[in-house]
Parts: C-alpha cells; sequence; structure tokens
C-alpha cells in the first residue's frame, strides 16, 4: 500500500439538507487524524483545504439544489485529488457533505484509465446515493453522487473528469445501506448495483459482505472507499444529519475496515457527512479516525 498520504479538506453542505458538514474537516484535524497515521510510519501531508462558493441555501431548480456551487465543489475536489495521485500519493477527502464523491471518483477513474489499473469502489453507507432529479423528494445532490457517476445526473455533474459515465456500476459494491428512497430502489435494481444492505450484514455477517465486495481486487486494482459517517450506528456516530438506526456496531465496523487494510490495495480514500454541530464532544470524529487507522493498518495483534 502507498505510504504517502496527502489530506484534503472540503468545508462543504451544499449539497445536504442540514447545515454543519462543512465543518467536518476542522473537526477530522481537531481528532488528530494526521498525527495518528504518522505514528504508523506514514508520510502525511496536510494540503489545506480546497475552496468553493459559501452555501446560499435556497430550494431546488429543476430537481437540484445549488447545482452551480455544487459543480464548482466538485471540479475543485476533482483537480486536488487528480493532482495528488499523479503525484504518487494517496489522497484523502475529508468532507464535507457526499455530493463531493463526484469529484473526487471521477478524479480516481480518471487516474485509473491514465494507469491501466481495475477500479473497485466500495461504498460505506446508509443511503444507496442513487437518486436523480426526477426521483429526489428533497433535491439535495448528496442523495445523487452514485448515479451521477454512473452517468445519470446533470451534464455539469456527469462530464466531470472527462469520461462519461465516469464510472461502470459493475465497480461499485455498497456495504451498510438501510435508507433507500421508493423510486430510488427500482433504479437500484435496474443498474444491477451490488448491495449489501444491512438485512445481508444481519443473515451473513459482516465478514461474508466484505469478503464478497473485495472478490477479484487483485495486483491490478485501485481500491476506492468512499466512507459516509452515517454508515456507522448513531449510537456510536451520532454527528452525522442523516442519522439512520441500525447500522454496523463498533466491532462490525472495525472488521469492515481491517479486512480492506488486508488487501493492501486501499489507493484513495473519503470520509463524508460528518457533522460537528451534531455530535458530542467531538466524539464521532473521533471513531472515523479511530476506524481510519484501521484501514491503515492497526490491529490488535501482529497478524501473519
Amino acid at each position: 500500500m502507498n505510504t504517502k498520504i496527502s489530506l484534503i479538506g472540503a468545508p462543504t453542505d451544499i449539497g445536504a439538507g442540514s447545515r454543519g458538514a462543512s465543518m467536518g474537516p476542522e473537526a477530522m484535524r481537531v481528532a488528530n487524524i494526521a498525527t495518528v497515521l504518522a505514528a504508523h510510519g506514514l508520510d502525511v501531508i496536510d494540503k489545506g483545504n480546497v475552496l468553493g462558493p459559501s452555501n446560499p441555501w435556497l430550494p431546488p431548480v429543476n430537481g437540484y439544489r445549488h447545482l452551480p456551487e455544487v459543480t464548482q465543489w466538485n471540479q475543485s475536489v476533482h483537480d486536488a485529488v487528480y493532482a495528488e495521485l499523479s503525484d504518487g500519493r494517496l489522497p484523502i477527502l475529508l468532507g464535507g457533505d457526499h455530493c463531493l464523491g463526484i469529484g473526487s471518483i471521477s478524479a480516481v477513474a480518471r487516474h485509473c484509465r491514465d494507469t491501466g489499473k481495475k477500479l473497485r469502489i466500495l461504498w460505506l453507507d446508509a443511503h444507496a446515493d442513487f437518486n436523480t432529479n426526477a426521483l429526489t423528494p428533497s433535491g439535495n445532490i448528496h442523495g445523487m453522487p452514485v448515479a451521477c457517476l454512473c452517468g445519470h445526473g446533470p451534464k455539469e455533474l456527469i462530464e466531470i473528469g472527462g469520461h462519461v459515465p465516469a464510472i461502470s456500476p459493475k465497480w461499485i459494491r455498497q456495504i451498510g445501506i438501510r435508507s433507500v428512497d421508493e423510486g430510488e430502489k427500482r433504479f437500484v435494481h435496474e443498474q444491477n448495483i451490488e448491495v449489501f444492505d444491512m438485512r445481508y450484514i444481519d443473515e451473513m455477517g459482516m465478514r461474508s459482505a466484505v469478503e464478497m465486495a473485495l472478490a477479484l481486487v487483485d495486483a491490478n486494482t485501485h481500491l476506492h472507499v468512499s466512507f459516509d459517517v452515517d454508515f456507522l450506528d448513531p449510537h456510536i456516530a451520532p454527528g452525522v444529519g442523516t442519522t439512520v438506526r441500525g447500522g454496523p456496531n463498533y466491532r462490525e465496523a472495525q472488521l469492515c475496515m481491517e479486512m480492506i487494510a488486508d488487501t493492501g490495495r486501499l489507493a484513495s480514500l473519503d470520509v463524508m457527512e460528518l457533522n460537528p454541530a451534531l455530535d458530542e464532544r467531538n466524539r464521532t470524529a473521533e471513531v472515523a479516525v479511530d476506524l481510519i487507522e484501521s484501514l491503515f493498518g492497526k490491529s490488535t495483534l501482529m497478524r501473519k
């Protein structure tokens, strides 16, 4: 695994339904993400924050809230993530709301086209994020990034990264899903996205879900993890705008991260939707940093 890490903050809640995710990057820094990763012998550089327009807090237009601003933020994120990948570093995007996954993952997909790598995306989330302007109940674009990446969205967003669609639905595995809007459910089914929802995890266990999600990952695979903090059960991670009961507990989340780390293939990471305004004494950021530490190889024992 790449030991050169670049932290990139994207302090915006432009695609979200509540304010506060804009404070997420700072909360992660307060929870000492750079120091914690550096303690594992990683070369960590904090590149500061990308810039973008402030949140105008307007109603949706044609089913999209803040489309021009969302586009600007995602273009900035794309450029920052792509630059770090081109420089041979592993970018960790500190969000911000999950609409920023469009910029981040389109940059990763572009890098994979440059380098001839296969891409596998693990989408750890309570939500499928596969809405369109026709399906969305809210118009909030943080419910649409996977659809946009698969080519179902406004021209401005699907063309970021220079290739439409940016990814194939075959490259993505969703884990922890437990809240999907009615119309979105049918669309996810039609697109054949591989989803390990909470019922699957209850019946078969987290181990089986992650094993299946990582199947056929090999030395030529770029593994991208898009970690929405609402993936976690709100009991351990209250600091998110869209809590959904019944998510993975602390041990299940740790197992997921440790199994990803075991592959040695992690090559880029998003940490999204952390909302300190809704948190208790920064505990959600601390849990997130703890889990990210496991993604980068913290384990209880030395394993063979």
